[in-house]
């Protein structure tokens, strides 16, 4: 196995990258290997999907199918061997039923097909084993030696941050956004890595691009989601248990959680939510459901004692699953959509009876905690709302900066410098945060700069969208450049959406970034170097350094 797309990668003097037996994540060299099969055979699908469209042949089944299972190969996401296998035989099916189309669209067209790749007629084999013999070919580092360092640095960047981009392509799709233009270019950037490219240039190009692209994904969802359950409110949510049984919600599938607040209603069951679910309390739709009690847990690093701690099922509807035998709860963990453990019980269609007569068997809460509050729900309309409010406060020289701080969560120490540098930012400054990485800081009180909360929890990582639409709000109100706002993003990575959300940024132009906890152990220190010529990129280095040189700016 070959695997350096996650921040807990293994670093050796000899380089960086997962290549023993398991990974850092628990993913074994098999199911690497499995994985970067799939996505050998999906980049075949793709390359069918383009050239079908040549001849007018657009198939929504496919365009919906290559970004789904190329979500399964993100970090924390599937682990079961049989369920990659599975959707690489089903991707090797729907490029033969492309091929056979487009060859006949062809024929009738009395044109000669075009002359594809190898890799677009890959044929899988019908023995696992040939099949992991061959997957070792198609190892992500195969042509290290050849190309460079740089070279895999810059295909690998743009890999990762597409399979961010298949994630948020997936959300959006389960609540009904979808657009064929979309899924072109997402066909078009599979195809042109397939090819192995090699120069520099161009390989940049498509990083910028895909940030492009994922800027349109993050307003496709943006749109499902306030579509579907209404416009995110600021809402008090309680981090505390309450007595009763419980069913916990993880990952990031609103739609998932409305299923089961549906069929929980009047069953005694308490509902909580966990990590990138907490920004769920915000949306109108479910506040219908008192029975909704509020949030347990912290980011997904944690899962194997907290967890193991809740006394009621957990049903995971998207990425962030760790071993589960750790905790001795793969007995009543349950996965959704593209997630997968070995010997865990998947949830298909949308009847969660399993999950709710789990929790009716199990005791729950015995007893109320005292109750602990916070506060999300700033996703851009109720920023646009309060817009006027802190422009007031801005000309008044109230608020003087802003800071974004914000991304994945993780279990190295390092991480502490998002705790305390939001702790150390000055009084008359506002932090904005998203994704998992509140967990950080957002059990702490910041109080507010006349009636604005000094703390902003915009939302899940997707709502990074939300962060952007007020940057430019404030921009045309000070009619001016975003980099020319005092406004400062401190981010953190773990994993591939992260990237994505990167490139959009970049691809924004949007300068002097800062992202920690360590550098991508796939980019090296050239690529770096170029990323902060063009963009001012930075790595972060003390809360004090960084707030010192971020103020003086």
């Amino acid at each position: 196995m070959f695997c350096v797309q996650c921040e807990q990668t293994i670093h050796t003097p000899q380089g960086a990258g997962c290549t023993f037996a398991k990974g850092m994540c628990g993913k074994t060299a098999e199911v690497s290997d499995l994985q970067d099969m799939l996505v050998h055979v999906l980049q075949a699908v793709s390359i069918y999907a383009k050239a079908a469209r040549t001849v007018g042949i657009v198939d929504a089944e496919v365009d919906a199918y290559v970004p789904q299972a190329f979500f399964s190969t993100l970090t924390n996401v599937n682990f079961d061997a049989a369920r990659i296998l599975d959707f690489t035989k089903r991707a090797q099916a729907y490029r033969d039923q492309l091929k056979a189309r487009y060859e006949a669209a062809c024929a009738e067209r009395g044109v000669a097909p075009a002359t594809l790749s190898k890799a677009a007629n890959y044929q899988l084999p019908e023995n696992k084993a040939i099949i992991l013999s061959d997957a070792m070919s198609m190892a992500l580092n195969r042509d290290k030696a050849k190309i460079g360092e740089d070279v895999l640095g810059l295909r690998l960047l743009c890999l990762y941050g597409l399979k961010g981009a298949a994630a948020y392509m997936e959300h959006a799709r389960v609540l009904g956004q979808t657009d064929a233009d979309v899924a072109a270019k997402f066909h078009d950037f599979m195809a042109f890595l397939a090819e192995d490219p090699t120069e520099v240039a161009p390989l940049f190009q498509c990083a910028m691009d895909i940030g492009h692209l994922n800027y349109r994904i993050m307003e496709m969802l943006d749109k499902g989601e306030t579509d579907t359950f209404g416009h995110p409110v600021p809402t008090r949510v309680n981090m505390r248990p309450v007595k009763g049984k419980a069913i916990l919600v993880s990952g990031h599938d609103m739609h998932d959680l409305e299923l089961i607040l549906q069929q929980t209603e009047g069953k005694g069951i308490n509902v909580y939510t966990n990590g990138e679910m907490l920004p769920g309390h915000a949306y109108p739709a479910f506040k219908k459901y008192t029975h909704l009690v509020g949030n347990y847990g912290t980011a997904w690093q944690n899962q194997q004692k907290e967890f193991a701690a809740f006394p009621g099922p957990i049903v995971m509807t998207s990425n962030c699953i760790i071993d589960p035998n750790v905790g001795q709860y793969a007995d009543r963990i349950y996965t959704r959509s593209i997630v997968g453990w070995p010997g865990v019980t998947h949830v298909e269609g949308s009847d969660f009876s399993v999950v709710i007569d789990k929790a009716l068997s199990m005791p729950g809460f015995v007893a109320d905690e005292t109750p602990h509050y916070t506060t999300t729900g700033f996703a851009h309309n109720a920023l646009m709302q309060a817009a006027p409010a802190v422009i007031e406060q801005v000309k008044a020289g109230n608020i003087k900066h802003f800071f974004l701080i914000g991304g994945c969560d993780g279990d190295k120490s390092q991480r502490s410098y998002y705790t305390d540098l939001a702790k150390s930012v000055p009084k008359d400054s506002l932090i904005l945060t998203l994704a998992c990485g509140k967990y950080k800081f957002n059990d702490l009180e910041f109080g507010d700069i006349n009636g604005i909360p000094r703390l902003l929890d915009v939302g899940q990582c997707n709502d990074a969208y939300s962060a952007i639409q007020l940057a430019l709000a404030l921009a045309k109100e000070f009619n001016c450049g975003v980099n020319d706002l005092p406004l400062s993003l401190v981010l953190s990575w773990f994993e591939q959406k992260a990237i994505v959300i990167l490139l959009t940024l970049l691809a924004l132009g949007v300068k002097d970034i800062r992202v920690g906890p360590t550098a991508p152990g796939f980019l090296t220190d050239n690529l770096i170097g170029i990323l902060n010529q063009q963009f001012g990129l930075k790595l972060i280095t003390t809360p004090q350094q960084d707030l010192e040189e971020i103020l003086a700016a």
